[in-house]
This record gives C-alpha cells, sequence and structure tokens, in this order.
C-alpha cells in the first residue's frame, strides 16, 4: 500500500482562442513595462527573468497517476472511519451560498502517513520543475472534502490565501481527484489563471497544482458525490 506510481503530465481542458496568448503577453508587458509586447523595448525583456517569472506565477500543472485508483479508494474508505466536519470557510465562517461540503482531516485518518509523504513529494518535484516558490513548511493538515449531489455541494469563486496567520502563507495548492468521474455529475475543479478558466482533470488519481493566490471554485455537484484531497504549501507571503 502507498507505492508510488508513475507520474506524467497531461493537457488541462480550456476553450483558449489562438489570439489569447498575444493579449494575455501584451498585458503583462504592459504591466509591468509600460509598453506593448511588441515594441522593441518588449522584444528585449519577453525571454528575461522577469517576464519569465509573472507566466510560471500564473501556471497551472497537473499530474497524472499522482495516485493510483486502488490507493484513491483506500483513502476515501479510510476517511469515512473518521470525524466529519461541516466545511467552513477561510477564518472559520460558515456560509452555504459559498461552500457545501464534509471535510475530515487526513490528520485525523488513521495510517495515513504514507498518503502525506506522497503529497509532499509530488509538491517538491512540482515545485522544483514548475514554480520554484520559497517553500518552508506544511503548517496545516490536508483536507479530504466530499461534495455530496444531495446536498448540490459546491465550493464559490474563492482564493486560498486568507487573512488568518496560516493561510496567509499559503502559497502553493494542491488538489487530488479521489472519485471515479462517472460516479458523479457536475462538480468540476475550475481554475482561473488568465482570462478563461480551466477545468482540472477528473481521472481518478491525478493532482492539479496552482498558486493559492488563484481564483478557483468546485461547481455544484447535480447527482451522486465528489471526494477531493487537497493540501497547502507555506511560505514567506509574496511580495
Amino acid at each position: 500500500m502507498g507505492s508510488e506510481s508513475a507520474e506524467g503530465e497531461f493537457p488541462l481542458r480550456i476553450a483558449r482562442p489562438k489570439t489569447l496568448e498575444i493579449v494575455e503577453k501584451n498585458y503583462v508587458a504592459f504591466g509591468l513595462l509600460g509598453r506593448k509586447q511588441r515594441s522593441a523595448f518588449c522584444v528585449l525583456w519577453q525571454n528575461s527573468v522577469p517576464i519569465k517569472m509573472v507566466y510560471r506565477m500564473l501556471e497551472v500543472h497537473s499530474i497524472r497517476g499522482a495516485f493510483t485508483a486502488r490507493e484513491c479508494e483506500q483513502i476515501v474508505a479510510a476517511s469515512q472511519k473518521a470525524p466529519a466536519n461541516e466545511a467552513l470557510l477561510v477564518g472559520q465562517n460558515k456560509d452555504h451560498n459559498l461552500r457545501r461540503a464534509d471535510v475530515t482531516w487526513l490528520d485525523d485518518v488513521d495510517g495515513s502517513g504514507w498518503v502525506m509523504s506522497r503529497l509532499i513529494n509530488l509538491v517538491r518535484r512540482s515545485n522544483t520543475s514548475k514554480f520554484d516558490f520559497d517553500l518552508r513548511e506544511f503548517a496545516e493538515s490536508p483536507q479530504i472534502a466530499c461534495y455530496k449531489g444531495s446536498d448540490g455541494g459546491h465550493f464559490a469563486w474563492h482564493s486560498d490565501i486568507g487573512d488568518g496567520p496560516v493561510a496567509r502563507k499559503r502559497k502553493l495548492s494542491m488538489v487530488v481527484q479521489l472519485s471515479k468521474p462517472g460516479m458523479y455529475d457536475g462538480g468540476d475543479l475550475e481554475i482561473m489563471p488568465g482570462a478563461y478558466a480551466v477545468t482540472a482533470s477528473r481521472h481518478q488519481g491525478s493532482a492539479t497544482i496552482f498558486p493559492s493566490f488563484l481564483l478557483h471554485q468546485v461547481t455544484p455537484v447535480e447527482n451522486g458525490d465528489r471526494h477531493s484531497l487537497t493540501v497547502w504549501a507555506h511560505g514567506p507571503a509574496f511580495r
């Protein structure tokens, strides 16, 4: 149990016009330099470290096979033996218009040490290859969430960075798909890295990693139940 599966990248689903990349690059270049990207000055800067850093901070990274289907089912089954609580928002507030789900903390699940080890390794490798953020710790227990179709489970657009002493240090968020895609309708994880939202893979065992400041949501579950596992990596606040 808990043996590491093969890892491979795969594309996210997105309705993205070809011209959007140019528009976004013009926007970033103008915001940093006060000029359109195709100006002579920006041509010199477009491959520079500052521009690449901005693009990297808006990236959404996906890993297929982060966990096997059997491992996902083991995590869900074990979590159902641990106490569950109604999901709260950052700041420990409750608002069913914004979020409705049940959550279990991985720290309360017996025999889950291998899960945390896998999550740490996945985040570490993703940060090294894609983000290069200054990460220092995992200051919170990972969270297993269940979004039920009977309750219209959902999580409206939000950012994972909050005002609390721990939430303000969140830098990378990773969400693992624990459910089989055919077990529920709705319940898409959507992330907004730019002008258009991307939809995370529903493949069981896939992991989606993104900067914690990016807006994202879980659309309402219409039928069945969606289970997911979320972990945050922490470090000095973005500046």
